[in-house]
């Protein structure tokens, strides 16, 4: 239309946040001063409001930006309230009690200066100086960023409300007006706090309170008529000394206007004069008769003026404009002066304008420079808000403001309706009743009982339904009720309710004053018990809206530039008026239903049309036909009407800041209408065009079925079709299902979501890479409660609409002012735009679906999917997300489907599938099946994840890369499940080499930590076979040996194959691991099956092919992630050599099993000594708790580790004072390994675990002497003999671990007999070329000088006394060297030749004998040496006499050998 641009004809109020909590007033009292008289202050006002707006609150970039302070006064109560449209003010509600004072109506007046807000409040009895930071003093930066601030009210506590300099009480003092309501403050440029009283003789008393910071005294002026001279009063003089003037000059309305240093004061007096003062000259400078200009004014001469109003404004550009209201009888006049200063000082009065009203009862009014604004009680107790241009208005005609109405007085139900929840609905439909006001029904409907009123709205729902459910049951008397008594009673009690609660709200509603900023235009309307504001409304809305008087002489230009077209649509707006004025609340709900039902509005059109003319008796029909008769174009104005409501548009808002702005004016804009007060006005606002809108169009749908059912061709005009109006009608029909659905959403309560909630829908929403988008930013801080309207311009429009409106400027922004009309009505629109449901973005169900609210997404979508054929495949996405919330996953599965065929066509579903890295690896349905897939699967939905991965297989046709990811998601989802055939079969098909690989990986992993090995050996891995063993056997090498049987998995699914050879080689490696890493018991045992498994599979094998490859030693030690430069020591490894391949036959592996059931026996007998039989990490653990042998074999294996050679460990153990271990070791031959023990290493662990009978076992297996047994039982044999009792019940336990004849445990026998007895049984038994154990065993005793026992000297004798005989030279055993030779030389002779082995003796017929000569020299030389021992000479004689008889003997057995041989 042609008044787009055109300025605005109507407003709209619309209330502010009325849903939160009731406002949490912090509470001070304000003590009385000095004798303040409680009987004074009994005296009780009527209720009065105001409000004040900073000097920067329209500046872009101001600390003070939308922000305002409003007030209310009741009796001895100030309320004080601070609002702000950007940000959320905190502590900003304070309620001062004047303790035996009342507060003047209108008598608080707020300034501020650089540093502070100053509050000036005047009682009846007190004047009150409250000095408060100002904004800008509050925060560090002028930028603001946060979506919380203090008010300047938080610190209101710190005030000292008593302090002298900022609070004086005012004398009682004869000609003060005791009565007076009217008063004035300001503050001076001196910093001075004045306050103006009338008083009785037509002066007027001003009170100054010196500045805060400067110490001074309290003085007043008064201020009189006829006196120009200045006269300061030092104190109060009596009346009859000033001399008295007329009671008809007193005024009764004061305003301050400040001017450089002085400050004129206007007194509207009761004679309807107007009088201006110069406080700094204290004289009056203009006195003008406000009755010459009303035009009779005879009446009003004779009645005293108490009606009058006065009203100042001022621009800086056009001067100092001042309204006065001129009340009389049933009549109203406004005169709008503009004061001009001439010469001497002299002032007169500029009549601007006069306007008119009838109407009676003037609540406030303000003026700026070019408009008046007033609010009125009518005759019906109804507020009236108008506003009129008096400069160019020469018709006086005021415009309407269309103000809230309060909810219905009666609910009317049906039959199939319940009580309790269709007046609920009522009481908590947003916009229809403020919380204060059910807390004030509430509280009264449940008197006598204690109730916390200080409740959310959802708390209060819950409270209101206990209290009105109590009430009933207890006046219930009887016991049974049919059903429809019961309903009768519940409607009662519903109906008693909801008129108390009725009752409040219009109490509640009762307004006290307009409030006006001039910097931004923005004007509220203070009442009560809320704050409302005024927004303007659009053109459609205004004609609709407007009553019928107003429409007559509404402008037919500002509709459009063809008066033809102008009139036709001014026709066409008076009929919708008519059918709305005949359309009954049953019909305007058959239409609301069916569009909540989803049922077609054009035939609830067509059934209301028939009731309308069913019903009509008084013509209004006719009527509307004789209008129709006027438009020539009807056809025309409709779709004019239909263009003009249509938010249709077809390129989608930008989003985000604009980047060249630089951040400090982004970050400032970000806060723009932030606060949840410009939320809940701005999306009122959209509610409000919606509801009228929806009755416009319903209204327009009725007309034009009666347009088709006349179907006149004069009506018609000429030219016009059918299928014209078909068309109109089929674009009216979404226009109304449009508006009904932003009216729905508007109305349609957010849900509270727990954070845990919010988390859980963020992870979901990550998956799907939508988390960066602006949208689905879910804010944890919600006010409780909200629309879903007001939760997503919150939390997505409001920063796309702002960045808007300021990406492309018309002025530099530091320059640009906010105007409230310009600013909502812009938001507002983009706001409608931006839920358009046939427009491209999606940004509002993306809101939704981002803030967990999906109950509402769901239902949004059900009333927009059957008509609406925009962002179809979105809605069904987000409809499938809401199924999947809710559990229904069947569902949600066919919504996904089916938005499938929308992807590539809508913006949603492209930004769905768009990759962060921006590279396209397959089609867009297939990334978009991708996305739902990954949801599917973080949602845990593996049966609806495989049901759609196979049927979008089909679709995958020749896309390999898809079919593998496919797939692959099958086999992964499969095996989640357990259905491991299922998963198996997937894996097979997977036509990616290296994606198989990684689920075959998968799969021998899960099915091992599920212990399913049966399916995992018997699957036939069909050319996949070396794939798995590779896989098994590098898990195998992988992880920890006792925690995971991969080896054994490994051996069972070769057996399975009947490949006995590669089951062999695999146990035997898992034993060699076990053997080398696990130092348990467990370990040991598990590593002697492991290799008897070995042996058994290859005696399974024919002999030829009995062997297998000695694993490499890099299967064994390398591990993932290890160095490849050092071995576990941490010492450098030396360079890989190429390794020659070693066959282990069966008999080797015989061997090794041998030898691990040895180290087993040894394990189980010396628990300690389970890390010795290979290499020793794991004895760490035991060496601070190991004592005895046990410690020590722990200290020699820790120096072991600390040096590789025996020479160094021995140097080591003797410096570090562990000599006796060194001594051990020596004795024991101690091996010090790096490695797995060998078969040596063991014989001599066992040796020194006294397990002898295994020891000589393990040595004849491998084929080794057993010198390192006879020598550890020789040593432990003479630890025995030289120890105590404790080596002796010590020597008890391996003495029975060792197999003899007979043990003998008496009391004759000891532990050493039985060690010695061992000892003679082995000799005896194990006997060897060259009796080399009789010489080791001897050799072992005389080196720790321990005698020899007789039993192995006669032993030894038998087999060899020369070398005794050595023996004893060797450690200097000279005399039983002498006794050997003596007896050894008579057994030669013949005496006891049997005990030394000799057969025959000397004889002549005998074989010859012999003598060890060397050494008997020998012996003779040692005797020889001293020659002062008698005792050695003695044994040299003996020596020497059985040599000689020897000689003797010697020679005659020769001779008579001699002597034979010549015979």
């Amino acid at each position: 239309m042609a008044a787009a641009g055109a300025l605005e004809r109507s407003f709209v109020e619309l209330t502010g946040a009325e849903r939160e909590r009731p406002r949490h007033f912090r509470e001070f009292t304000v003590c009385g001063i000095g004798t303040a008289n409680a009987l004074a202050g009994a005296v009780k006002y009527s209720e009065s409001a105001g409000g004040f707006y900073y000097m920067e609150s329209g500046k872009l970039f101001s600390v003070t930006r939308n922000r305002f302070i409003h007030w209310k006064t009741s009796g001895d109560t100030l309320e004080l309230v601070e609002e702000s449209l950007d940000v959320n003010l905190l502590n900003n509600t304070v309620r001062l009690k004047f303790q035996n004072c009342s507060l003047l109506p209108g008598g608080v007046h707020i300034s501020e200066t650089q540093n502070h807000v100053i509050i000036l409040v005047l009682t009846n009895q007190t004047v009150h100086r409250l000095l408060l930071p100002h904004p800008s003093r509050m925060y560090r930066s002028e930028l603001v960023i946060e979506s919380q601030m203090q008010s300047i009210f938080t610190d209101i506590g710190k005030v000292d409300f008593r302090d002298p300099c900022n609070s004086q009480l005012i004398p009682a003092v004869p000609g003060l007006s005791p009565n007076s309501t009217t008063s004035a403050a300001w503050l001076s440029n001196d910093g001075d706090a004045l306050f103006a009283l009338p008083s009785a003789s037509g002066g007027i008393f001003v009170l100054k309170l010196p500045p805060y910071d400067i110490p001074g005294m309290v003085s007043v002026v008064e201020l009189k008529q006829s006196s120009v001279m200045q006269r300061l009063l030092i104190g109060w003089m009596p009346t009859a000394i000033r001399g008295d003037q007329g009671l008809s000059d007193r005024p009764f309305a004061l305003a301050v206007h400040c001017v450089e240093h002085d400050a004129f004061i206007f007194a509207l007096c009761q004679d309807h004069k107007l009088r201006m003062w110069s406080y700094k000259d204290q004289m009056c400078l203009m006195a003008a008769d406000m009755l010459e200009y009303v035009p009779t004014f005879k009446d009003l001469r004779l009645a005293a003026g108490t009606g009058h109003k006065l009203r100042l404004a001022y621009s800086p550009s056009m001067g100092l404009y001042i309204g006065v209201y001129m009340h009389a009888p049933k009549q109203g006049q406004f005169c709008i002066f503009q004061l001009v200063s001439t010469e001497n000082n002299r002032y007169s009065l500029d009549h601007i304008s006069s306007l008119f009203t009838s109407q009676e009862t003037l609540i406030d009014f303000a003026i700026t420079s070019t408009d008046i604004w007033a609010m009125w009680h009518d005759a019906e107790n109804q507020t009236v808000v108008k506003y009129i241009n008096y400069e160019h208005n020469a018709a006086g005609q005021w415009n309407s403001v269309f103000m809230h109405s309060l909810p219905e007085e009666e609910i009317i139900l049906r039959d199939d309706q319940d009580p309790r929840e269709m007046y609920l609905q009522n009481l908590f439909t947003p916009g229809r009743f403020i919380n204060a006001a059910l807390c004030k029904a509430l509280q009264i409907f449940c008197r006598g009982t204690e109730r916390n009123l200080d409740l959310s709205w959802s708390e209060l729902k819950k409270e209101v339904t206990l209290a009105v459910e109590s009430e009933l049951q207890g006046s219930v008397t009887e016991y049974e009720f049919s059903q429809e008594e019961f309903r009768n009673l519940q409607q009662e009690f519903w109906c008693k309710f909801y008129a108390c609660c009725l009752q409040y709200q219009e109490a509640l509603s009762h307004p006290l004053a307009l409030h006006l900023n001039p910097h931004t235009n923005m004007v509220c309307l203070l009442k009560k018990g809320y704050l409302s504001f005024l927004v303007p409304s659009s053109l459609v809305d205004h004609l609709y809206l407007l009553p019928d008087e107003n429409l007559l002489a509404e402008d037919e230009a500002a509709i459009s530039d063809d008066v033809d077209v102008a009139r036709d649509v001014m026709c066409l707006i008076k009929c919708l008026r008519l059918i709305g004025e005949s359309v009954t609340m049953d019909m305007s709900a058959v239409m609301e239903m069916s569009c909540y039902n989803l049922q077609s509005p054009e035939k609830a059109a067509e059934q209301i049309l028939e009731d309308l003319i069913t019903i009509d008796v008084e013509n209004v029909m006719e009527d509307i036909c004789s209008k129709l008769q006027e438009i020539k174009n009807p056809i025309q104005a409709i779709g004019l009407l239909v263009r003009e409501m249509d938010y249709e548009t077809e390129v989608e808002m930008e989003k985000g800041f604009n980047p060249a702005q630089p951040l400090n004016i982004r970050l400032n804009l970000s806060q723009l209408y932030g606060s949840n007060t410009a939320a809940c006005i701005v999306c009122r606002g959209v509610c409000k065009i919606a509801s009228t809108r929806f009755l416009i169009c319903r209204d327009l749908l009725i007309l034009q079925h009666l347009l088709m059912r006349l179907g006149d061709a004069v009506i018609l005009g000429a030219g016009q079709l059918i299928q014209d109006q078909q068309d109109l009608l089929h674009r009216t029909t979404p226009l109304l299902l449009s508006y009904y659905l932003i009216k729905w959403g508007s109305q349609c309560l957010a849900t509270d979501v727990p954070v845990d909630a919010l988390e859980s829908n963020l992870q979901h929403l990550s998956v799907l890479e939508l988390t960066d988008s602006g949208a689905v930013m879910a804010n944890k801080f919600v006010s409780s409660p909200q629309t879903i309207v007001e939760l997503f311009f919150q939390e997505v429009a409001r920063k796309h609409i702002i960045s808007h409106l300021f990406s492309q400027p018309k002025a530099p922004l530091s320059q640009t002012g906010l105007n409230w009309p310009e600013m909502i009505t812009a938001t507002t629109n983009y706001l409608l735009q931006l839920l358009w449901p046939s427009n491209p973005g999606c940004l509002f169900l993306e809101c939704l679906m981002g803030n967990c609210q999906y109950v509402q997404l769901q239902d949004y979508i059900q009333l927009l999917r059957p008509w609406c054929q925009v962002n179809v495949g979105s809605c069904r996405f987000m409809l499938g997300r809401c199924y999947l919330v809710t559990g229904e996953g069947q569902k949600a599965l066919d919504c996904f489907r089916h938005a499938a065929s929308e992807v590539g066509k809508e913006e949603f579903l492209d930004r769905l599938i768009h990759s962060e890295d921006g590279e396209i690896v397959s089609t867009p349905k297939m990334q978009y099946y991708d996305k739902v897939l990954r949801l599917l699967d973080v949602v845990g939905l593996p049966e609806l994840v495989i049901q759609l991965a196979s049927s979008v297989l089909t679709e995958a046709g020749g896309d390999w890369k898809s079919q593998a990811t496919l797939r692959t998601c099958i086999f992964k989802h499969h095996l989640d499940l357990g259905h491991n055939s299922q998963a198996y079969e997937a894996l097979t098909q997977i036509p990616d080499s290296s994606r198989q690989l990684d689920c075959l990986r998968q799969l021998v992993v899960v099915l091992c930590e599920r212990s399913q090995l049966q399916d995992l050996v018997e699957f036939p891995y069909v050319n996949l076979h070396n794939e798995v063993v590779a896989i098994i056997e590098s898990r195998a090498r992988a992880v920890d040996l006792m925690t995971h049987n991969y080896y054994e998995l490994l051996y069972a699914f070769h057996v399975f194959r009947h490949n006995y050879r590669k089951a062999g080689t695999v146990m035997f490696e898992y034993g060699m691991r076990l053997g080398r890493e696990v130092r348990t018991l467990r370990g040991l045992e598990k590593q002697g099956n492991c290799y008897l498994a070995a042996v058994n599979c290859l005696r399974l094998i024919r002999p030829e092919y009995a062997w297998i490859v000695h694993p490499a030693s890099g299967a064994v030690y390398d591990r993932p992630g290890a160095s490849p430069k050092r071995n576990h020591d941490g010492e450098c490894t030396a360079a890989p050599t190429n390794r020659q391949i070693e066959i282990l036959e069966l008999g080797d592996l015989e061997k090794e099993c041998s030898l691990a059931r040895i180290r087993l026996t040894l394990a189980q007998h010396d628990p300690a000594a389970v890390a010795v039989a290979g290499r020793n990490a794991a004895i760490r653990g035991h060496q601070q708790q190991a004592s005895g042998p046990a410690r020590q074999r722990g200290v020699l294996d820790q120096c072991a580790r600390q040096a590789k050679h025996r020479s160094l460990l021995l140097r080591l153990l003797t410096r570090g004072g562990f000599g006796s271990l060194a001594d051990t070791m020596v004795a024991t031959n101690f091996p010090v390994s790096t490695g797995s023990s060998s078969a040596e290493e063991m014989v001599s662990l066992l040796v020194q675990a006294g397990l002898f009978d295994t020891a000589i076992s393990l040595c004849q297996t491998f084929k080794l002497p057993l010198t390192p047994v006879f020598e550890g039982l020789a040593f432990k044999c003479i630890k025995l003999q030289l120890g105590g009792e404790a080596a002796q019940a010590e020597a008890w336990s391996w003495l029975a671990a060792n197999q003899l004849s007979s043990v003998i445990t008496t009391k004759e026998s000891s532990a050493t007999d039985e060690a010695w007895r061992l000892l003679s049984t082995y000799l005896e038994r194990y006997q060897v070329q060259n009796n080399l154990y009789h010489h080791c065993v001897i050799n072992k005793l005389l080196s720790h000088g321990v005698p020899l026992p007789n039993w192995l000297i006669n032993s030894y004798k038998k087999v060899d006394a020369a070398e005794l005989l050595r023996l004893y030279l060797n450690y200097d055993l000279l005399e039983e060297a002498v006794d050997l030779v003596s007896e050894y030389v008579d057994a030669v002779l013949g005496k006891g030749h049997q005990y030394f082995g000799i057969e025959f003796p000397l004889s002549a017929t005998a074989p010859m004998v012999w003598l060890p000569y060397s050494s008997i020299d020998q012996l003779l030389q040692a005797l020889g040496e001293n020659s002062a021992n008698s005792h050695n000479l003695a044994l040299s004689q003996k020596i020497l006499d059985k040599l000689e008889d020897y000689q003797q003997k010697v020679d005659k057995a020769t001779r008579d050998l001699l002597y034979r041989r010549n015979l």
